[in-house]
């Protein structure tokens, strides 16, 4: 008698098997909760308070700010000073701010154009927060002009780039096949130096939010999931090419350009305006070279007219709502949350068009090594690097 394959079990055995360890470990969850074994450790030592600023809206009322608590109790915000001067304010909504909470703390405090500010949040136990202004300005209010406004800067950002990047196809498709092992490698080139920008940024947004939010395990957890998600999608029935992979690397590119829509949006929010418009141009520059990645897969084929536009506003239409979600200051977690999803959909970009590239010839390890990759590769690189010089301040 063979014992390797096992008879079912009922549908209720099944149901139970689950249920009881569930029942087992909330019992016991409740038992710890009460028990309080670590009650007699207590010295009367105040809760550990954590408090985040999240966002700042200064406005003809005053100023207004939305804090986030992450101690390990709720917490009391009692006083609050701007420049060494206590003022009075209003919390909404009122009372203790649980752990992960927002509320918005208002302070009819008349700020001075352009001058810089600090903020101190005490709570009753005498814990100081500070917050700094380091030039107010008006915060931009959602009018149908502002949003028109940032539409036109990002579409110039993001969708004219691209454009002008796919415009050279025409000429891209008369190089032979090291001149297209060269513009794919260039491709995998540009992708590495924008996974590295954007997890570097993620990165510096995590360290801005809230502790709760483990922002650095969530910035490479969301990668991470972005990557897996993307890949099992992409090879659903095999790996893509030509206009399936061309989609691909304008999907991960226009995640990217939503983050760089984000900077230039944060740029006119905090009232860079000269800054913003030296940030658009240099955007601009250095999204010319995406057009011609996302050109490379498509080389071999002639696609219809319509798929030029699709691919354009693809990887340049983000940018756009990059803009409107910068200008209104969106909350940092967020934004790093954002821009961690579109570093994994640029690691899956690469990976894709690494393995299409091995596929373009019997040898796969010899081509990766070859003059024209290898050149490929680091004038991606190098471009990048030398046109994200503009943007960096």
């Amino acid at each position: 008698m063979s014992f390797d394959a096992q008879s079912p079990r009922p549908a209720l055995t099944r149901l139970l098997l689950v249920f009881v360890p569930l029942a087992a470990m909330l019992i016991a969850f409740v038992w710890i909760a009460s028990l309080d074994p670590l009650r007699s450790f207590n010295n009367g030592a105040p809760p550990l308070e954590a408090l985040t600023v999240e966002r700042t809206i200064l406005d003809e009322n005053g100023m207004g700010l939305l804090v986030r608590a992450g101690g390990s109790e709720a917490m009391v915000i009692a006083q609050v000073a701007v420049d060494d001067a206590f003022w009075s304010f209003t919390q909404d909504p009122p009372g203790p701010i649980a752990r992960g909470n927002a509320v918005w703390v208002r302070i009819p405090y008349p700020w001075v154009l352009g001058e810089a500010h600090l903020v101190n949040l005490l709570s009753n136990t005498g814990t100081a927060f500070e917050h700094e202004i380091a030039v107010a300005v008006p915060t931009p209010k959602a009018t149908a002009s502002q949003f028109y406004t940032l539409a036109l800067v990002g579409a110039i950002v993001g969708i004219l780039p691209v454009a002008l990047g796919l415009m050279f196809y025409p000429a891209m498709r008369s190089v032979g096949k090291a001149g297209m092992n060269f513009l794919l490698a260039l491709t995998v080139g540009l992708l590495a130096f924008l996974l590295i920008d954007m997890m570097t940024e993620a990165q510096e947004l995590a360290a801005s939010a809230a502790a709760l939010f483990q922002g650095s395990a969530m910035v490479w957890l969301a990668a991470l999931a972005s990557f897996l998600l993307l890949m099992a999608i992409g090879r659903w029935h095999g790996r893509p090419e030509g206009l399936a992979l061309a989609f691909y690397i304008a999907l991960g590119i226009g995640l990217h350009n939503f983050g760089e829509g984000l900077a230039v949006g944060g740029a006119f929010a905090a009232g860079s305006a000269g800054l913003g418009t030296f940030l658009v141009l240099g955007f601009a520059l250095h999204n010319v070279t995406e057009g011609i990645g996302i050109a490379a897969p498509i080389l071999r084929v002639r696609p219809p007219l319509w798929t030029f536009a699709a691919l354009t506003l693809l990887a340049g239409g983000p940018a756009i709502f990059g803009m409107w979600v910068g200008s209104l200051a969106y909350a940092p977690q967020w934004s790093a949350f954002a821009l961690a999803v579109g570093a994994g959909a640029i690691l899956q970009v690469m990976v894709e068009v690494g393995s299409y590239l091995m596929r373009q010839k019997s040898d796969q390890q010899s081509v990766l090594f070859s003059p024209a990759v290898l050149a490929g590769f680091l004038v991606g690189l190098a471009f990048m690097y030398a046109t994200a010089a503009l943007i960096k301040i």
